[in-house]
Formats: structure tokens, C-alpha cells, sequence
């Protein structure tokens, strides 16, 4: 079983592109976590405002771990998520 997060960025109205950098560069020391199975962020072309994080973990624990690292703290919370007007997380675990 995985735990699995999607979240919704919504960058405040000029903010995207500063949101977008966040987002770029959270994403590789994400993925090299440990307990990190997968973590893609995307967006639609024609909402470019609306950014999308698809992340797999290995369970529950991995995923708070990716919350208390030092990347997540100082890029996530300390740049990007001041930036959003809003931010909506949904949590799943998969089945086999």
C-alpha cells in the first residue's frame, strides 16, 4: 500500500511565475527522498495560475517526513505557499 497526495496550488494573480520557480525547484530534492515513490507537478496551459502535485510515498510517515525536510520548509512554505490565494490537499492510500 502507497499513500498518495494530491495537491492544488493556486498561485495568487502575477505570482505564477514565482510559484512555478518554487515548485521547480522543490521537485528534484523531493524526488530523491527516500520514501518518495513519485512526484510530478503539472499545469494546464489554460490556467496557468493552477499548479497540480501528483506524489506517491511509501506511507504516511514518508509523507510527513517530505513536510519536515529542510527543502519543503525553506521552498514550500518559506517562498511558495505565501504566494497562493488558495492550496487544497487530497489524501489516498492505494490498494492491490
Amino acid at each position: 500500500m502507497a499513500y498518495v497526495v494530491s495537491a492544488v496550488w493556486t498561485a495568487k494573480a502575477g505570482q505564477e511565475d514565482l510559484v512555478r520557480d518554487v515548485i521547480r525547484e522543490l521537485t528534484p530534492p523531493s524526488r530523491a527522498e527516500p520514501g518518495c515513490r513519485f512526484y510530478q507537478p503539472h499545469v494546464d496551459p489554460a490556467q496557468p495560475r493552477v499548479f497540480r502535485l501528483f506524489e506517491v510515498y511509501d506511507d504516511e510517515a514518508a509523507y510527513r517526513a517530505h513536510a519536515e525536510s529542510d527543502h519543503f520548509q525553506r521552498l514550500a512554505l518559506g517562498r511558495g505557499i505565501p504566494e497562493l490565494e488558495s492550496r487544497e490537499r487530497t489524501f489516498y492510500e492505494t490498494f492491490e
